[in-house]
């Protein structure tokens, strides 16, 4: 029998134990550990909550989760509750599926005033993170989303929403009425490359093109020769081929998303808040890369939203690549017996689908190192360990619960009304 410990619930960890099942059938145990009492990552935190048709991949996992020989530990904290020397010792093989949840540094002057964000928490408080729900971001006025690729398109599109065009979204009640009640009416989207370098995809992009209150502009002279567009790929010609249709002039509503290319944030000021956005014009470099030109310019901004990239936090004892924000690995090799898929292993890149490829790559190297298996306790000694220490864990038994009660207190029209706080989880598994 092997013995596996998957850390993180997301798309990354349930694939992982997907794949352990295909490769060792019923001789593996895998306990699929998350500090959350809710399963699923960054489809229940991350995807956006008008993309209801993504987040339908849960139905995946969740049979996946419903087997035998996998089950979810929610509630549990790594070095908190159990530490990865603890994990090491029980298990064969401990995977960690952590994802890559802290934002990238914004690293200019005046990026730690109020009103500046990252993504993560952006993102995690309107679709009802228990450590973003309190954000309370400024929405009055005009804003700034910083980055160029869909994350960049999320944030815009949901500040630009109108309460009509959220329904069949689970975005969070709290989130709802605050952009309801906010005035935003000019979204300024900064990249420090060109049109030709963004990193959205068609289907986020031709969205913005079909806001009702909002119009997307891009500059006719920010775009390169139509006739230089075929050495792109056929999916960022096609996005690029919105950015053209945008140029070329949109009916005109009452929120204006502006695409500002070859523009590079330097500093944010402001008296106790954030007031402007202070932006270097750049230029293309031989080397692809963007270079300030010395020129620059002022964009009013009373919310900043950094979609520049994430990281994935670092673990005590664990070989850690600083500058990827990952952890340093062989391969999917960390250390013997420990294992990182998905963001916590590559970086950010990739889609959702990407974490199944990479899930199975990882159950592929478990099996060349475990063999047959050990001795290890597994499953009851961390259970053992855990009630030694009165740590209330949840099961998937329990998630269902939590489930029906999002489900049952859903608005008109909203799929669930997330809890968005632990205690409230925990209350409604026993309710």
């Amino acid at each position: 029998m092997r013995h596996v410990a998957v850390i993180g619930s997301g798309p990354a960890g349930y694939y992982t134990a997907e794949a352990c099942q295909k490769v060792f059938g019923d001789q593996v145990r895998v306990d699929i550990i998350d500090r959350l009492p809710v399963p699923f990552g960054l489809i229940r935190t991350g995807v956006a909550p008008d993309h209801q048709s993504i987040k339908g991949v849960s139905r995946r996992y969740e049979a996946v989760a419903l087997t035998d020989n996998v089950r979810f530990v929610g509630n549990v904290t790594l070095g908190r509750d159990v530490s990865i020397d603890e994990l090491r010792a029980l298990y064969d093989a401990v995977v960690l599926a952590t994802g890559a949840p802290h934002d990238r540094k914004l690293d200019i002057p005046g990026a730690g005033l109020p009103g500046v964000v990252g993504s993560a928490a952006f993102v995690g408080w309107y679709n009802g993170h228990p450590d973003f729900a309190d954000l309370d971001p400024p929405l009055d006025g005009p804003a700034v989303v910083i980055g160029n690729g869909n994350v960049a398109l999320d944030v815009a599109r949901v500040l630009a929403k109108t309460q009509d065009e959220f329904e069949g979204s689970d975005i969070v009640t709290h989130a709802l009425g605050a952009l309801r009640g906010g005035h935003v009416d000019t979204i300024t989207i900064l990249g420090r490359r060109g049109p030709h370098q963004i990193a959205m995809t068609p289907k986020e992009l031709g969205e913005l093109g079909e806001l009702r209150r909002a119009t997307p502009l891009v500059s006719p002279a920010d775009l390169p020769p139509a006739e230089d567009d075929t050495v792109l790929d056929p999916g960022q010609r096609k996005s690029v081929g919105h950015l053209r249709r945008f140029a070329q002039g949109m009916p005109d509503k009452p929120i204006r998303i502006v695409f500002d290319f070859f523009a590079m944030p330097v500093a944010i000021e402001g008296d106790g808040k954030v007031e402007r956005v202070i932006v270097e014009r750049t230029a293309l470099g031989l080397d692809g890369n963007a270079h300030g030109t010395g020129e620059t310019y002022a964009v009013p901004a009373g919310l900043v939203v950094s979609c520049i990239g994430y990281r994935t936090p670092p673990i005590d004892g664990v070989p850690y690549d600083d500058k990827a924000g990952r952890f340093a690995n062989l391969d999917g090799r960390v250390l013997p017996g420990l294992y990182a898929v998905g963001w916590a292993r590559r970086g950010p890149t990739g889609t959702i689908g990407t974490n199944r490829p990479d899930g199975f790559a990882i159950a592929e190297k478990i099996a060349e190192d475990v063999g047959e298996g050990s001795e290890k306790a597994g499953r009851p000694g961390l259970d053992a360990l855990l009630a030694g220490r009165g740590v209330e864990l949840v099961t998937f038994r329990d998630w269902q619960k939590i489930d029906a009660a999002e489900i049952a207190a859903a608005r008109i029209g909203a799929p669930r009304e997330k809890f968005v706080s632990v205690d409230a989880m925990l209350g409604a598994r026993k309710s």
